[in-house]
């Protein structure tokens, strides 16, 4: 592992600090590619306008005459917690701005697979729907959407997510990945979109005289559920984005929320009035995948539509019961995969074992609902590309493998598969994603060919720099910032992918450290000679006396006395 820091513009920072922002942040902020104060205005009035995101005023017309003509609408999510938060914001903004008939259909993860298939298209049909909406997926479902219209129905696109090489015909299409499309925030969350068509289908019920400024709807309401969807699917935090989500957080933290929300902060032990987007990313966001990944996703949305407190508070409680489920099965799943992919290390030429450029692992005891979680954590352990596959659970499938895989920076997921079903044609029956995350399905005899292909193109485009771990962190921090009011000023602000939370790494001293819960490192250091407490989650190998480490500062809380400590990220020797 190497640990480097990021180059810091210190004109940046001095033009920060002279605008009125903390030392501290200006020096983060500058790192993060912040040149000007007016960037951090998180204000909805610099929210990029609806109407560049192509096809958003189309989808307003559209659902403003099926309003105006009391259409029945099904929206047909996704079975993360993007999809579930664009569900709960489609329906309640939808109902908001007058529509009277809205139902939501989500895919189950076994049987129906990913996004709008014809099946799923025949049910929305048949379900009695005029008009069918997707949230979170539907740009790749071309069988789909043509399926939807050959029964008639209006079918409404909205996605993130990459195209493929034909478009579905659908009568809208709203995605700022679509080719065309100038939306400068092409890393919106299905969430994040969804609440845009609603922008714009407000604007044109405006124009309809249907509202004006004064009576029309707040749709502000949505932006908790945008804020948590957005964070949970691990989007890039740019500038539209952070704004999405700090204006979720501020009515979040002053209690004004959806009753799901404020009952997943208390079922997960977290303080709504001190959110965070690490309550949203490891604590709210996980509870709400755990029933795509094991049961029914209408458990999640219904937890985010209901307005009854009592309900809300029964299904979360149910949530957190599916989550320790989750983790139960991961534990198992992660150990078993580990030792696979520990048979696949090759010994170089000095006699050490290493790992190959990507890893490709199959159990037939997996669960296809956590194979993706268990991925991640290969990944992070070995830092190479890695999908991991279970034994598909749909009826008449079982030969079939579906897979989940997670990158690391420098490697094009997408990009990789789409190159492996080139050179391999037949193995890869559907695929498709991001470029760190994605999915794929193949046969069980095609598996080995898969797991070579896949390497391959990993050896070729992935250089030895690439293939070694870095940590990226804000270089050393001043003992004047070792305080616990900067901890909680730290947290206040929007962190996450693209928009890295602060790390900071020095040299200390390591005084003592024992393992605690058999599988965390408890430290006691000396940071610039000062005593200080650290923890290295998930980590049992010792430190030597003196070492590197990569931290992020954190309150720990003992008999209601909280004290600064280090959260221990990496080390270099």
């Amino acid at each position: 592992m190497k640990i480097i820091a990021r180059e810091i513009p210190p004109r940046t920072v001095w033009a920060l600090e002279q605008a009125g922002v903390h030392p501290l942040l200006a020096r983060l902020f500058a790192a993060r590619g912040v040149r000007a104060k007016e960037e951090l205005d998180d204000g909805l009035a610099r929210l990029l306008l609806p109407d560049t995101l192509r096809g958003t005023h189309e989808a307003a017309v559209l659902l403003a005459d099926a309003i105006a003509q009391d259409k029945r609408l099904c929206i047909v999510a996704d079975y993360d917690c993007d999809g579930a938060t664009a569900c709960a914001v489609g329906v309640r903004g939808l109902r908001l701005l007058g529509a009277r008939h809205v139902s939501y259909l989500v895919p189950d993860r076994v049987v129906d697979g990913y996004g709008l298939t014809p099946p799923i298209a025949e049910r929305v049909a048949d379900s009695g729907a005029d008009m069918l909406i997707t949230v979170d997926n539907g740009i790749a479902s071309v069988e789909g959407v043509a399926a939807a219209k050959v029964r008639g129905l209006q079918v409404l696109v909205t996605d993130h997510h990459l195209p493929g090489p034909e478009l579905p015909t659908a009568d809208v299409l709203v995605n700022p990945n679509q080719p065309g499309c100038e939306f400068e925030s092409k890393s919106i969350a299905g969430v994040g979109v969804m609440f845009y068509v609603l922008l714009a289908l407000r604007s044109e019920l405006r124009k309809r005289d249907v509202y004006d400024t004064a009576t029309q709807p707040k749709l502000d309401v949505l932006l908790p559920l945008v804020a948590l969807g957005t964070v949970a699917d691990v989007v890039k935090l740019d500038a539209n984005n952070r704004r999405l989500v700090a204006q979720g957080l501020r009515r979040i933290r002053a209690g004004t929320m959806p009753a799901g929300v404020a009952a997943l902060f208390k079922a997960a032990g977290r303080n709504a009035s001190a959110a965070t987007t690490f309550d949203f990313g490891f604590a709210l966001g996980p509870r709400i995948n755990a029933a795509g990944r094991l049961a029914d996703m209408t458990l999640g949305i219904e937890c985010l539509l209901t307005d009854d407190a009592g309900r809300a508070e029964e299904l979360a409680r149910i949530l957190d019961g599916i989550n320790r489920e989750r983790r139960d099965i991961e534990g198992g799943m992660r150990d078993q995969a580990l030792l696979l992919a520990e048979s696949l290390f090759a010994t170089d030429g000095e006699g050490i074992e290493a790992p190959p450029p990507a890893i490709s692992v199959f159990d037939a005891g997996f669960h296809e609902g956590v194979v993706g979680i268990v991925a991640s954590r290969i990944k992070d352990r070995f830092h190479r590309p890695t999908f991991v596959f279970a034994a598909s659970g749909a009826p008449g499938k079982e030969q079939e493998l579906k897979g989940s895989g997670r990158s690391i920076p420098g490697f094009h997921l997408r990009d990789a598969l789409d190159l492996v079903a080139k050179r391999h044609p037949g193995v890869l029956l559907r695929f498709g994603g991001h470029a760190m995350a994605a999915g794929c399905t193949v046969a069980r005899e095609h598996f080995e060919t898969f797991e070579k292909g896949f390497a391959q193109v990993a050896g070729e485009w992935l250089a030895e720099a690439e293939l070694t771990r870095q940590i990226e962190t804000d270089g050393p921090i001043a003992r004047e910032y070792m305080r616990i009011d900067l901890v909680d000023t730290l947290h206040r602000e929007v962190w996450g992918q693209g928009f890295a939370p602060p790390t900071f790494s020095e040299e200390v001293e390591v005084v003592s450290q024992r393992l605690v819960g058999e599988k965390h490192l408890s430290l006691k250091l000396r940071h610039q000679g000062q005593p200080i407490d650290a923890i290295w989650f998930s980590h049992t190998e010792p430190l030597p006396p003196k070492v590197k480490l990569a931290f992020r500062l954190d309150a720990d809380e003992w008999q209601g006395v909280r004290r600064l400590r280090f959260l221990v990220e990496g080390a270099e020797f």
